[in-house]
């Protein structure tokens, strides 16, 4: 659903992006930091930003082949990130649930995207 805002339209996915993003980068900080740690977080951090940026650009598309292009590389970015929030959580000894809670929003913004892609084609 999508509110207005100055005329133009706020899609709640674009937020529900940045918010991902951003508890990826806020996870990061908090990950003890090792040769490994700093790689992975790196690809995390292009990764999980990819999947917003992407997903805006997709909303000023040229055209329905732009739109499905840049959707599909969101939800590429989004399998990305799942990747490496699943080889950071597998690879350090977490006491709490941030990481599974990262993936299982990555998860569904996955989900959200590839309805997009099939309802779009």
């Amino acid at each position: 659903m999508s509110k207005i805002q100055n005329n133009k339209p706020i899609y709640d996915l674009e937020d529900r992006t940045f918010k991902f993003a951003k508890d990826c980068r806020l996870f990061i900080k908090t990950l003890p930091i090792t040769i490994a740690n700093k790689e992975d977080s790196k690809q995390l951090i292009r990764a999980s930003g990819s999947i917003g940026a992407n997903y805006r650009e997709a909303n000023e598309a040229l055209s329905k082949k732009d739109f499905l292009m840049r959707i599909k590389i969101s939800r590429k970015e989004s399998k990305e990130s799942e990747y490496w929030l699943s080889l950071i959580n597998e690879t350090n000894n977490l006491n709490d649930d941030k990481a599974a809670r990262l993936i299982q929003e990555v998860i569904e913004l996955k989900k959200i995207l590839s309805a997009i892609i099939e309802k779009s084609r």
